[in-house]
């Protein structure tokens, strides 16, 4: 407890309660550790509320492995195996590509979530706490990347249990799939981030997210090779990004030559990462607008114009 300093009895002008003295001032106090408790107490809540719950781990498990479960029994009947290489099977084209897609669901729950905190008033209160708004932003994402690991790690065990999965890469090529995946997972939540940042609407961020990352989802070499893809559509796969990270993904963990598929999967990552942050960052420091109601009520308010 503070030490208190007596005053004298009250009178015009005097106290009328004692005050404390203020603790003397730490020597060597810095903002530093201040500000990465900050960032520790935000990313705890997010982590928290998602590994927290068991019915979010669960469900979030269960998604890749049904649609691991789908893929292999319905599209790899159709598969030709000519149009792989020698030894290679549907499941383990599939499996590293599914690493990268299965992100994509959980991107574009990260935004949704965003625009969930705003509308209940969470966001407005870190508006006037000395919280800086990337720490925020931070948080967030990082309850949503753990969510992804979660996913990945589901994958990866059922689809070795289960159906069997060995591939040439080891280990090692296996890990390196994963931390991949969880980069390239990341600029993909960013993206979903930037965007409920500036549109502030589940309904709208929903409809983007299922004609822009579907189709970009499909048209890559995700499911099947690209030179089987139509004449347009390869086109789209040529230079769709996705292609670079399935491409990079596959190729550790079948132990395939890299070439450029690895840094341009980086580079893609950590350019779409910069970008997006900076246009989430900007979007989520603008004040709330106004709603429809309060701007009628205002109108209403004002005075008329006399008429000249």
């Amino acid at each position: 407890m503070n030490p208190v300093t007596p005053v004298a009895a009250p009178g015009p002008g005097s106290p009328v309660a004692a005050v404390p003295d203020s603790p003397p001032p730490h020597s060597g106090d810095s903002s530093q550790p201040r500000e990465l408790a900050q960032l520790w107490v935000l990313a705890a809540r997010q982590i928290g509320a998602i590994c927290g719950d068991p019915r979010i781990v669960v469900l979030a498990a269960v998604q890749p492995i049904v649609m691991l479960l789908l893929f292999t029994q319905i599209f790899g009947r159709m598969a030709n195996p000519d149009l792989f290489p020698p030894g290679v099977t549907y499941t383990d084209y599939l499996v590293p590509a599914l690493l990268i897609t299965t992100g994509i669901g959980s991107a574009q729950t990260a935004g949704v979530g965003l625009v969930r905190d705003s509308e209940s008033g969470i966001v407005q209160r870190f508006r006037f706490l000395p919280v800086r708004p990337l720490y925020v932003l931070l948080a967030r994402s990082s309850g949503d990347i753990c969510r992804v690991a979660i996913q990945l790690a589901a994958l990866l065990v059922c689809a070795r249990v289960g159906l069997g999965f060995s591939p040439a890469g080891g280990l090692v090529g296996l890990v390196g799939a994963f931390l991949l995946s969880l980069l390239v997972c990341w600029s993909m939540i960013w993206i979903f981030l930037a965007l409920a940042a500036w549109l502030r609407s589940v309904e709208v961020l929903g409809s983007i997210g299922f004609f822009v990352m579907s189709p970009l989802m499909f048209a890559s070499s995700a499911f099947i090779p690209v030179e089987a893809l139509p004449g347009w559509v390869r086109v789209v796969a040529t230079v769709n990004p996705l292609t670079y990270a399935v491409d990079a993904s596959r190729n550790l963990a079948l132990d395939w030559d890299l070439g450029n598929s690895l840094l341009g999967a980086l580079l893609s990552s950590a350019g779409l990462i910069t970008v997006m942050c900076l246009l989430a960052l900007r979007g989520f420091k603008r004040p709330p607008s106004e709603s429809k109601g309060s701007f009628l009520r205002r109108a209403r308010r004002a005075p008329a114009r006399k008429k000249t």
